[in-house]
Parts: structure tokens; C-alpha cells; sequence
């Protein structure tokens, strides 16, 4: 059966968008065929379009838990805070 937990960090670093739209893609049929990811992502377009949930991580610590919308909401905060 194989792996079911897939980890990814930072998998659009340095891509052409054309590229970056292809690993979407692939995360989204992964996703719907059951499989579980962590995604470490600092594209936030990227990262609520194929994520649930997303955690935000300063220090070593989860310091807040958000849905696609409140990320979605505060774009432009989380950038800040991301130094993007």
C-alpha cells in the first residue's frame, strides 16, 4: 500500500508558476486520495489551496491553529509576520 503521510517542505521554492500549478494539482489528487501531508509552505495562496488547517510556528511553538478563511482574512498580517 505504501506510504499515507507525505511531508513537503517548501515544494514551490524557486518554481515558475506554470510548475507551481502542476505540485498544486498533484497535492490536490494526493489529498483526495487519502493521503495525509504536512506541508511547510511560506506561499499562502499555495498553502490555502491545498491545505485544511494551517499553524502558525514562531520559536519552535504553534502559536495560533487557523482555517483557510481567518488565513485568507489576514493575509496580509501573516506575510508580515513571515518576513515575505
Amino acid at each position: 500500500m505504501g506510504a499515507r503521510v507525505l511531508l513537503f517542505d517548501e515544494p514551490t521554492e524557486g518554481l515558475a508558476p506554470v510548475l507551481v500549478q502542476q505540485v498544486r494539482q498533484m497535492l490536490t489528487d494526493a489529498k483526495g486520495e487519502g493521503y495525509t501531508m504536512l506541508l511547510v509552505e511560506q506561499n499562502l495562496r499555495f498553502a490555502t489551496a491545498v491545505a485544511d488547517r494551517h499553524y502558525l510556528i514562531a520559536q519552535g511553538e504553534t502559536v495560533e491553529s487557523l482555517g483557510n478563511e481567518e488565513v485568507k482574512t489576514r493575509e496580509q498580517e501573516l506575510l508580515r509576520h513571515l518576513g515575505v
